[in-house]
């Protein structure tokens, strides 16, 4: 296959339609449309999940009840095999519900990496890296 000249629309509207269904808690389980039942893979935090199953037993245990999310850059590359390599910068802000606590967290900044393999005409997560960016700060 050859590098896809549509890598940057692909990636920019890939990243704008996850994100419209993983900041819609109603509309979190439809993600899963986005995964391999085998071929996807996601860390996130740390923890290394394989399968949209897994993936979606980790997506649908997260406790946001609100995301205000400013993405502030989106860098896509083409791949040899069709595919589109993505890197999200951004800042969220997130409204946690907790057993006997509702709060604010302030913004945190996070980034996320996706690997968009092709698959027919479509495609699919198939590297998926998520890690919030306030590890190692003092």
């Amino acid at each position: 296959m050859a590098l896809n000249p549509q890598y940057e629309a692909i990636g920019k509207g890939f990243v704008q339609q996850y994100y419209a269904l993983f900041d819609d808690p109603l509309q979190r389980p439809n993600l899963v449309n986005m995964y391999n039942i085998e071929l996807s893979f996601m860390t996130f935090e740390g923890v290394q999940l394989q399968g949209s199953v897994k993936i979606m037993e980790k997506l649908n245990a997260l406790s946001f009840q609100k995301i205000n999310r400013i993405i502030t850059a989106i860098d896509s590359q083409p791949m040899f095999d069709g595919g589109v390599f993505n890197k999200c910068f951004r800042e969220v802000t997130e409204k946690i519900c907790i057993v006997f606590q509702a709060d604010e967290d302030p913004p945190h900044a996070f980034s996320q990496v996706f690997v968009l393999k092709p698959l027919g005409n479509s495609f699919f997560v198939q590297h998926d890296i998520f890690r919030l960016g306030i590890h190692d700060t003092a």
